[in-house]
């Protein structure tokens, strides 16, 4: 019996010890799922929306990965280096982002698409510094209004852009 103390406990110290792959210090958040059909239903994260997706070979892999931000108060759903989604439950203010765009020293911001529910635009930054294509859009939900947005520190091509924007739905009421 008490040869079987010592592997015991070194079973015990490596399944202790263990932290899964995750560099020290870096910290896990546990809300995070991977999902893998082309529409994600957001209910579980108290959003009445549906993601569609779409192709996900077009979008370069096997699965959605959809994760409750605490500290924004977002979700944010990213499938790929093609697909990264903000959602965030807040009243629109498309006239306020247009005026902060307008007033922005930094960058040239140029209007692709407006609706008025929805603004595509591009952002340049001077001496060809970078150029980044985004959007905001707001869904209306019964009375909730949500405002999804793309991953702004990523950059996205119009194509990805167009595929995001059109990508949310509305739950259907169960």
């Amino acid at each position: 019996m008490k040869p079987l103390i010592p592997i015991a406990l070194l079973l015990c110290f490596s399944a202790c010890g263990s932290n899964n792959g995750t560099p020290e210090g870096e910290v896990v958040d546990s809300t995070e799922t991977a999902i893998a059909p082309a529409v994600l239903d957001l209910a579980t994260y108290d959003t009445p929306l549906l993601v569609e997706l779409g192709d996900m070979a077009t979008l370069g892999v096997d699965s959605a990965t959809v994760k409750w931000n605490e500290e924004f108060g977002h979700l944010e759903v990213s499938a790929g280096e093609h697909f990264g989604l903000l959602i965030t439950e807040e009243p629109a203010d498309l006239a306020r982002l247009k005026a902060d765009l307008d007033r922005d020293m930094l960058r040239k911001h140029t209007v692709i698409e407006e609706t008025p529910e929805k603004l595509v635009y591009r952002s340049e930054f001077p001496d060809d510094a970078g150029t980044y294509i985004h959007f905001y859009r707001a869904v209306q939900a019964g009375d909730r209004t949500f405002v999804i947005t793309d991953v702004e520190q990523r950059r996205f091509n119009e194509a990805d852009v167009k595929r995001m924007a059109g990508s949310i739905k509305v739950r259907p009421a169960a």
